[in-house]
């Protein structure tokens, strides 16, 4: 198991951006929405809150008090306590609306699932099993490399 597959989250409400980054850098992260209470107190999960008095009755046990209310540095303040590194990293593996493992999909079952353009111009495609919504390298990909990228340039 790689050190990025053992890195499970659960994060509050007030951290949605944060949880859908921690999901394009390919960790299972649980967003508030989402969980059980069962889900907070799984020990395989670093709970994020931005709330003292949760993090002071958890007492520092699996949890990480979020301090900025931006979330680049969310993201930047996660990596630098727990250590990550870019090879920790599987960027794109993870649905982001859904959290689950995104899986490629055969470009012939897609036509009228996706756009025609894309679909004519494209080659690779990745769906989510749970949710079905469907991926594919557009421009956007660059462009969070590059933002990846100087998460840990710092």
């Amino acid at each position: 198991m790689t050190r990025q597959q053992e890195i499970r989250f659960v994060a509050e409400s007030a951290l949605g951006k944060l949880a859908k980054w921690l999901r394009i850098l390919g960790f299972d992260t649980i967003y508030e929405p989402e969980f059980s209470d069962r889900s907070f107190r799984d020990p395989g999960r670093i709970r994020l809150t931005r709330t003292l008095k949760t993090y002071r009755q958890l007492g520092g046990k699996s949890i990480i008090f979020i301090t900025s209310d931006h979330y680049p540095e969310q993201i930047k303040q996660v990596i630098r306590e727990l250590g990550i590194t870019l090879q920790d990293v599987k960027p794109f593996s993870r649905c982001i609306r859904c959290n689950d493992p995104i899986h490629r999909v055969d470009k012939k079952s897609l036509p009228g699932k996706v756009p025609d353009y894309i679909w004519e111009t494209h080659d690779t495609f990745l769906t989510c099993r749970r949710c079905h919504r469907i991926y594919w390298p557009g421009s956007h990909i660059a462009h969070s490399n590059q933002r990846i990228k100087q998460l840990f340039d710092d």
